[in-house]
């Protein structure tokens, strides 16, 4: 492993996976672990954002350190995707195309969603709400094989 627990190894991958499936999989929740060890097969990422947002919940924990260790064990199988300049542009760009339709969605989700967009990966998400909004994006939701993109405007 690199230093910060991430592992120097790289996957060929199919997937971005949301935040929500990795707090649910590190909840414990038996259908969320079920369906990411399925999912594993295509190949699995997440976004250096969702890293942050989980890691969020292990610092409002009574044992950081503990929470951080279990989380980075939970998450060693995962190919962890930086945000680069060309995903900065891309939220920019979507994030402007949105604000002018008056659809704005959280900027997290936004830039999970930019990460998705720029390695062509369907997105593993229950947040359809948000993520329905994001023009040209692929989502892949539980119990559903890719439901289609999102059209572009």
């Amino acid at each position: 492993m690199a230093a910060g627990g991430q592992s120097t190894r790289r996957y060929i991958v199919a997937i971005l996976v949301d935040s929500d499936w990795i707090i649910d999989g590190l909840s414990g929740r038996e259908a969320a672990i079920r369906r990411l060890e399925s999912e594993s097969l295509h190949g699995l990422a997440i976004s250096a954002v969702t890293v942050g947002e989980v890691f969020e919940g292990a610092y409002r924990r009574p044992s950081p350190a503990a929470s951080l260790a279990r989380y980075w064990r939970f998450m060693d199988g995962y190919q962890v995707l930086p945000v680069t300049h060309e995903i900065a542009d891309t939220f920019a760009r979507i994030r402007a195309e949105l604000r002018r339709a008056g659809n704005l969605i959280p900027d997290l989700d936004l830039l999970i969603a930019a990460t998705a967009l720029v390695h062509d990966l369907q997105l593993l998400t229950r947040n359809q709400r948000h993520f329905a909004r994001v023009p040209g994006l692929r989502l892949y939701d539980d119990g559903q094989r890719s439901l289609g993109t999102t059209p572009v405007s």
